[in-house]
């Protein structure tokens, strides 16, 4: 597990500064809305949680799969 924290260093410390901003704009939206701080404070702890860990497996989904495709050297030299 230590060693999966460590592999994934920058990715995790991204997620939690957007876990930090998501939960200051949810309780800030929530009060908007409710007038209620113990309400909205509950709602705004809930909701970023769970969206914390899917961002954390997005960005590892991402970094697999949504880059674009290189170009090899062989194939851009044949094309001229």
């Amino acid at each position: 597990m230590i060693q999966l924290a460590r592999d994934n260093l920058p990715a995790l410390k991204k997620t939690g500064t957007y876990y930090l901003l998501h939960i200051t704009v949810a309780a800030l939206v929530a009060y908007a809305v409710t007038g209620d701080f113990l309400l909205s404070l509950t709602l705004s702890l809930l909701e970023p949680s769970v969206q914390a860990f899917a961002f954390f497996f997005h960005e590892k989904a991402w970094q697999r799969w949504g880059q674009p495709a290189k170009a090899s050297p062989g194939l851009s030299a044949a094309s001229s």
